[in-house]
């Protein structure tokens, strides 16, 4: 049986390791200085924009913590919401190597609200207060729920108006993208983000992120960053090769749809199911309940998968490319036989 914990649970997409047996041929330069890296950076700037620049990395706490490195200063700090993952699943990574204070923000549904950033600002320029430098959002976010580019275009304009960088979390962008039936582009460079975090394992890939910079002043000095980062790859051409892949004939969006179908067969299997409360809207590959405490236990010895919260019994089930409808199938059967034992 295939679990629903993580989308970090499946493999390699069938068309990424294809990628991976063909640029496994022959000698390239390493540390980025080769031909696969350099298609791949023109996909990059075909995707988004002429003068978009990106640094792949090994892992999604280094694209965050090292995408956000290029915008802060010690006294500076990250204003962000109280479900993404720089507060709970980071480790501390941020506090620790940025130095900076990440300010805590009540989300609804997932979401920053401009009147929710707008309350951090009061003591800018008071040399007894860090400074807000950053606005950080996930998208889609923790909850799975999608900004939409108008709301994004808003928190956009508050950052510009007070001198504030955009920084995105994308560790699963494609999804809100497909969700949106919009291009990368449109939730990122054209409402005028300045640095992404741009997900690739969550997608379908092996051991690399990417941080693509809108804004080219934050990624002059970026390459040093991230070799004191320690995520500079040698063999930089099977990081490039997968990027590639996935941007190439637009496999995101192919990859995304079908996730995203999936959960809403799930969400519409489950809503058929009294005992069984969907808690947020389905907007990307994934499903938010509340379930009876009794279910958990027997239903993840069949399908493992995380319990979001302990005190309200609410669990997350996230669907991966390599899921089927079989699947989401047995997933509603085994939840329906555990319901009734």
């Amino acid at each position: 049986m295939k679990a629903f914990a993580s989308d970090n649970t499946s493999g390699v997409h069938p068309q990424i390791l294809t990628a991976l047996v063909h640029v496994n041929a022959g000698h390239a330069q390493s540390y980025g200085i080769d031909e696969t890296t350099e298609d791949m950076n023109c996909l990059f700037k075909n995707t988004f924009s002429k003068t978009t620049e990106v640094f792949l990395v090994f892992n999604g706490t280094a694209a965050n913590v090292l995408g956000l490195s290029a915008t802060l200063r010690s006294h500076e700090g990250v204003i962000c919401g109280d479900s993404s993952h720089l507060v709970l699943d980071e480790c501390g990574a941020p506090e620790k190597w940025l130095g900076s204070k990440l300010f805590i923000t009540p989300t609804h549904q997932g979401k920053l609200r401009v009147a929710d950033i707008e309350k951090h600002l009061i003591r800018r320029g008071d040399q007894h207060y860090s400074q807000p430098r950053v606005v950080s959002i996930t998208q889609p976010t923790e909850l799975g729920t999608t900004y939409t580019p108008q709301e994004m275009k808003e928190i956009s304009a508050l950052c510009k108006k007070h001198g504030l960088y955009f920084h995105v979390d994308g560790a699963r962008l494609a999804n809100a993208a497909a969700f949106l039936n919009c291009e990368l582009k449109e939730i990122t460079c054209d409402v005028g983000v300045d640095v992404l975090s741009f997900g690739g394992t969550k997608n379908g890939l092996l051991n690399v992120e990417a941080v693509v910079f809108f804004n080219p002043d934050l990624a002059t000095h970026f390459k040093f960053n991230r070799k004191q980062g320690m995520q500079l790859a040698s063999k930089h051409r099977f990081l490039s090769a997968q990027f590639a892949s996935y941007l190439q004939n637009k496999l995101w969006r192919e990859i995304a749809m079908h996730t995203h179908g999936l959960a809403k067969i799930l969400e519409n299997e489950l809503k058929n199911i009294p005992e069984v409360e969907i808690i947020a809207p389905v907007e990307s590959n994934a499903v938010f309940a509340k379930v009876p405490k009794r279910l958990i236990h027997p239903l993840k010895k069949d399908f493992f998968f995380y319990v979001w919260d302990e005190n309200t019994n609410t669990v997350r089930w996230m669907v991966t490319f390599d899921h089927t409808e079989r699947d989401i199938q047995n997933f509603v059967a085994a939840i329906k036989k555990h319901l009734n034992s």
